[in-house]
């Protein structure tokens, strides 16, 4: 279906979740599921794309009415398509895996008191401790290291509660991560997936198969795993809470995800 039901091509809209269609409590507004809703009927294509996992993000996407399409998960490493006749809402139709075992060695030299979670696809996490409530979605199984490390993964997490960003850029500087890709987040925070995957790399995956057009996306994000998104797009938008290399990297910036930033992004989109 084409926005609005013109002659118009189908439009991309990718959205990241945390600081973008919802807040860091988790909170989504009513205005941003009412402005979703309006570019979904309005025929536009609507893909989310976060750092969450599968299992954090399913609830988010149904509470936003999305019952089909894509959404990109774990940074760019997992890609579902919404599928309402499965059992889980949704099939999983690409992942891209890495080995842990270098990365996190080099980390844990670094830093051994840090917070270490390895992907379960679609299960939750096994960790090397528990972490902060509510910071990862799904089951937390406690590990070994050796279980961490074991094999092929889609993403790991390392977090430092009592750290700042600012020294997890530091300690990634320094210790030097080579063979895949990294995002610090807004807290002291380290995603870690793939070399060459990306929000933006996954994102390029789904417009192709979605037949849109490079000169017909948006995407709209907050942080610095948001940059390749962002780059991406033909429309880039940051939201106003975004690190100033964030915003620099994108077209525009917009309000903050407190005074609902997505909103008038979104509106208008579909006007007239």
């Amino acid at each position: 279906m084409t926005a609005g039901g013109s002659s118009a091509p189908p439009r991309l809209v990718a959205l990241d979740l945390d600081g973008t269609t919802i807040d860091h409590a988790g909170v989504l507004s009513p205005l941003v599921a009412d402005a979703v809703t309006a570019v979904v009927a309005a025929g536009l294509h609507v893909v989310i794309a976060t750092g969450r996992s599968i299992v954090a993000t399913t609830p988010i996407v149904a509470a936003l009415g999305l019952t089909s399409g894509y959404a990109v998960c774990s940074n760019g490493a997992v890609t579902i398509r919404l599928d309402p006749g499965q059992e889980r809402g949704y099939q999983i139709v690409d992942t891209v895996t890495f080995d842990p075992r270098p990365a996190l060695s080099l980390l844990r030299a670094a830093a051994p008191e840090a917070l270490v979670a390895v992907e379960d696809l679609g299960v939750g996490f096994k960790v090397s401790a528990p972490f902060p409530d509510g910071e990862l979605g799904g089951e937390q199984v406690v590990v070994d290291w050796e279980d961490l490390v074991s094999g092929p993964v889609t993403r790991v997490t390392l977090r430092r509660p009592e750290a700042t960003s600012e020294d997890f850029m530091e300690l990634v500087e320094r210790v030097g991560l080579h063979g895949v890709s990294y995002a610090v987040g807004w807290t002291a925070w380290l995603d870690i997936n793939p070399e060459g995957v990306s929000k933006g790399s996954a994102l390029e995956l789904v417009r192709r198969r979605l037949g849109v057009e490079p000169a017909d996306t948006v995407a709209v994000g907050d942080q610095r795993n948001d940059l390749e998104m962002l780059a991406w797009a033909a429309r880039g938008v940051a939201m106003g809470q975004a690190p100033a290399e964030v915003k620099a990297a994108a077209d525009e910036v917009t309000g903050t995800v407190e005074d609902d930033g997505l909103v008038p992004v979104l509106r208008s989109l579909v006007r007239g």
